[in-house]
C-alpha cells in the first residue's frame, strides 16, 4: 500500500515541505511507496511581504512546474476538517466537490490571517493588505481617490498598527499618494501604534532610525494610542481625535490559520502550535507543523520563530524532511535557525537592516533598499529550477540567511 505525506498549504512553509520530503523519498528509492500530496486552492505561493507595495505584479508566482517536476501530486482544494485520530483529511475542492483523503504523515503549513480587533468600522470600512486580493481592493480604492472632489479626507491615510507591515505600508504610502493625486495636493499620512514610539518593538537604536525615517517621508505618528472606530470617512482615536479619512489602512497583526484549532495541541496567543524541535504537534500522531502554525525554539537561548517569511522557509525544509524521514527510517533533524535578521522598507527614505535578536543596526539608507530589493526579488520567491536543482536547496540545513 502507498503511504501518503499530505501537506497543507503552498505557501512559503508548504511549497519547500513537499519539496523537501520528495528529496527524501528519492533518495530513499522510495517513489513508488510514498506520495507527497500537496493540498491548496491554487498553485502559487503568494508573496505576502511585498503586499505594501503599490506595483502587484508578480506577486502570486505559480508553482505547478516546480512540483511537478518534483514529483509531487497537487489538490486544487481547501482542507474542511482534519480528524487527527483517523488520520483523515476532508477537502473542500475548488470544483464545489467534496473529498476525503487519509494520511501517514500530515504537515499543517497553512499560514495565518489578519487579526483584526473588535473595533466599531474595522470590518466595513477597514483595508489591508493581508492577501493578494486586499493589496488589489486597497489600489483600486486608492486609484478611485483621484475622482473624489479635493478634501481632507480623501488626501489623508491612516495606517493601525506599528509592527512591519504597518512600517512599511506608511512609509510607502506618501510617494504612492502622490503619484495618484498629484505632487501639489496637500497628502497627509499617519500611522497610529499603542507602542510608546514608532518602532519601539525593534529595540531603542532601530526605533531612532525608524521615527528619523517616517518623518522624512512625511508620515505623522500618533503613539501609545488605541482607536476607538472608524467609519467611510473618519477615524476616531482614544485620546478623543478624530481625523478625516478615506483610507485606513489596517496593519494589526497575524494570528494562525485556525485549522490550528482542530489539532489537539497546546497553542500560544497568536493560536500557533507549540511544537518540539522536530515539529510534531506533540499531543497526535504523525501531524507536523510549519511556517505561521508553529512556535518552535530557533535555537538554546530562548528564542522562537516569527511569524515571517525568513523562519518559513526554513521550517518547511524541517518539516518536510522530518515527515518522510518517519516513513524512511532515517533520522529525524531538529530545527534550527540561529540567525535572525530584519529588513524594513522605509519607503523614499531607504530601508533599515538589522542583525540578531537584538536589532543591531548594520545597514541604513540606500544600502538597506538595495539589501531589501535583493531579498523582495530574488530570496523568497520560488526558485524556476528542475528536480535536481531543487532538491540540491531543499536540504533541512540549508542556509537561509548566509
Amino acid at each position: 500500500m502507498t503511504a501518503k505525506i499530505v501537506i497543507a498549504g503552498s505557501g512559503f512553509a508548504g511549497f519547500w515541505a513537499s519539496i523537501s520530503a520528495m528529496r527524501v523519498i528519492s533518495q530513499a528509492n522510495k517513489e513508488d511507496s510514498i506520495k507527497v500530496i500537496l493540498v491548496s486552492p491554487r498553485p502559487n505561493v503568494t508573496i505576502r511581504p511585498r503586499l505594501y507595495e503599490a506595483k502587484l505584479d508578480n506577486m502570486s508566482p505559480d508553482i505547478s512546474k516546480q512540483i511537478a517536476a518534483a514529483g509531487v501530486e497537487y489538490i486544487a482544494g481547501k482542507i474542511e476538517k482534519i480528524d487527527s485520530d483517523n488520520k483523515i483529511l476532508t477537502i473542500n475542492l475548488v470544483n464545489g466537490s467534496q473529498t476525503t483523503l487519509t494520511y501517514d504523515r500530515f504537515v499543517l503549513a497553512t499560514g495565518s490571517q489578519l487579526a483584526i480587533p473588535p473595533v466599531p468600522g474595522f470590518y466595513e470600512y477597514g483595508f489591508n493588505v493581508d492577501t493578494l486580493e486586499d493589496a488589489q481592493r486597497l489600489e483600486v480604492h486608492l486609484q478611485a481617490l483621484k475622482s473624489k472632489p479635493d478634501s481632507h479626507a480623501r488626501n489623508t491615510v491612516v495606517v493601525v498598527g506599528g509592527g512591519l507591515t504597518g512600517l512599511e505600508s506608511a512609509a510607502e504610502m506618501p510617494a504612492r499618494l502622490k503619484a495618484i493625486l498629484g505632487d501639489n495636493v496637500n497628502i497627509r499620512v499617519l500611522i497610529v501604534d499603542t507602542a510608546p514610539a514608532p518602532g519601539a518593538g525593534m529595540g531603542a537604536d532601530a526605533s531612532l532610525v525608524i521615527q528619523q525615517a517616517l518623518s522624512e517621508c512625511g508620515v505623522e505618528s500618533r503613539v501609545g494610542l488605541r482607536v476607538e472606530s472608524i467609519d467611510n470617512k473618519s477615524i476616531t482615536l482614544s485620546n478623543r481625535e478624530c481625523i478625516e479619512s478615506n483610507t485606513v489602512v489596517l496593519a494589526t497583526g497575524v494570528k494562525a490559520n485556525t485549522l490550528t484549532e482542530q489539532i489537539s495541541s497546546k497553542r500560544d496567543t497568536s493560536g500557533r502550535i507549540i511544537s518540539d524541535s522536530y515539529l510534531h504537534a506533540k499531543a497526535v500522531s504523525g501531524v507536523f507543523v510549519a511556517g505561521d502554525t508553529v512556535k518552535a525554539p530557533t535555537d538554546d537561548k530562548g528564542n522562537y520563530n516569527l511569524m515571517t517569511c525568513q523562519h518559513a522557509l526554513s521550517l518547511g525544509r524541517v518539516a518536510g524532511h522530518n515527515a518522510a524521514a518517519e516513513l524512511t527510517g532515517i533520522p529525524l533533524y531538529p530545527y534550527n535557525q540561529p540567525k535572525y535578521v530584519t529588513c524594513l522598507d522605509l519607503g523614499a527614505w531607504g530601508a533599515l537592516y538589522t542583525e540578531g535578536w537584538d536589532r543591531r543596526v548594520c545597514f541604513t539608507k540606500n544600502e538597506g533598499k538595495r539589501i531589501k530589493q535583493e531579498i523582495n526579488t530574488q530570496w523568497i520567491y520560488p526558485p524556476e529550477l528542475g528536480r535536481d536543482e531543487l532538491f540540491a536547496i531543499a536540504n533541512p540545513d540549508y542556509v537561509i540567511v548566509p
